[in-house]
């Protein structure tokens, strides 16, 4: 049934907009907590949009709230949908959230409303911009909304916030590229942190918990959201292949190791090699965590960058536009692939692309490593993060990538 949004109030809307994540989490095996649902049922998404018509306040997409003068996103009001899965996620990771005290860095107002509803009386809840602008916009939208015992600082997160205070959750909402120690010293025992950390050019919202100096991870979701800004800002670099075809790297400290342009120029000119798997997934269902497993199993590892005119016109065929998994061997070029084997299937059968010298070889190596992803269960990556300088001998077994202040591994549970 539509809602004619002329004459629905804005409680209508709001809970129809609960009620549509609702159903759309269920279509994907994810179950609302109570207590986050209540809460989004309760904060009025709308004082924190000043300005937006109330139809779009309760939109399930994001709001951008402040540009840069070159057109760059600075800050927004996180999609709804995004913040009810990290608020489940925190919850989880914490059994609950009644009476924590929580750190948010990267401030709107809205979240920190919905964390006060959920920590409840005795809980407390800093939300922390180095935007000037943006806390005093929080702080004005939470005023209003009747949140004014949440406090709002605007400072630099990567440094600690209060000396000697320690928190029960920190919950970034903003995209990092790395943890810096204050992070990690400012949660409390057991603490956890939710955090959308970008590694090698992947995005994901991890939920960590802290263990002595370091922290290791109880889950992870896909997300997306405005970069961090100040001492943890952090840039990556394209490698151009052709025209609207790129291959992006995220770490600069050769963990994917080195990427020569030029030896690749041509590269796409150049017969192109396939091979098949044998391995078959849902119709337009992502497999992230296979990402990952490419990219702790085979060296080079890349992102590929593709535009729809590439696409279109056959230079390239990636499943996804931004963000397939590729690596580069010298100058042989690889990426991931998938074909409908009969129209009208709900599934695709998962294949490579290889151009280059040695391109039929590496079309093996990717497939032979989907299939071990098969065969091992298709299992969800888990990550370790350690502080910097940690030596080799005290790290898991995995994928090291190391960071400004840390050294991530992500590992994989297999089956036996």
């Amino acid at each position: 049934m539509s809602i004619d949004t002329a004459t629905t109030s804005s409680e209508e809307l709001r809970n129809a907009l609960v009620d549509k994540i609702i159903k759309v989490f269920g279509r994907r095996g994810i179950v609302v907590r109570p207590d986050v649902e209540c809460a989004l049922r309760t904060v009025p998404r709308e004082l924190f949009t000043p300005g937006i018509p109330v139809e779009e306040a309760y939109a399930d997409t994001a709001i951008i709230t402040r540009r840069s003068e070159d057109g760059v996103n600075l800050s927004s009001i996180s999609a709804p949908n995004m913040i009810a899965e990290m608020l489940g996620q925190s919850a989880d990771a914490l059994g609950e959230l009644t009476g924590r005290h929580v750190l948010e860095i990267g401030s709107g107002g809205y979240n920190a409303a919905l964390l006060r509803e959920l920590v409840g009386p005795a809980g407390s809840v800093t939300t922390v911009d180095i935007d000037p602008d943006v806390t005093d916009r929080a702080r004005a939208c939470l005023d209003t909304a009747g949140y004014n015992d949440v406090t709002v600082v605007c400072t630099d997160a990567e440094f600690e916030i209060e000396p000697c205070r320690s928190y029960d959750l920190i919950i970034v909402t903003v995209g990092s590229w790395d943890i810096p120690p204050a992070w990690i010293s400012q949660l409390a025992d057991s603490g956890v942190l939710v955090v959308p950390l970008r590694t090698l050019g992947m995005t994901r919202s991890w939920a960590l918990r802290k263990s002595g100096d370091h922290l290791v991870s109880s889950s992870t979701l896909l997300c997306g959201f405005v970069p961090m800004q100040g001492a943890g800002e952090n840039t990556s670099r394209a490698v151009p292949l052709a025209d609207g075809v790129n291959l992006w790297l995220d770490e600069k400290d050769g963990t994917v190791g080195h990427v020569d342009g030029d030896v690749l120029g041509g590269v796409l000119d150049t017969d192109r090699a396939e091979s098949w798997s044998q391995v078959f997934i849902k119709a337009w269902r992502p497999v992230p965590d296979l990402v990952l497993w490419l990219a702790a199993s085979i060296p080079g590892f890349a992102l590929l960058i593709a535009s729809q005119a590439a696409v279109d016109s056959g230079l390239v065929k990636p499943d996804r536009r931004f963000g397939e998994a590729a690596f580069v061997d010298g100058p042989t070029f690889c990426y991931q692939a998938s074909v409908r084997p009969n129209e009208g299937k709900t599934f695709f059968e998962l294949g490579a692309y290889a151009h280059g010298p040695d391109a039929s070889a590496a079309t093996t190596r990717m497939t032979d490593q989907i299939r071990a992803w098969d065969a091992a269960g298709r299992p969800a990556p888990t990550l370790h993060v350690h502080p910097a300088g940690t030596s080799d001998n005290d790290l898991p077994d995995g994928l090291v990538v190391d960071k400004r202040h840390s050294r991530l591994v992500i590992t994989f549970s297999t089956l036996e």
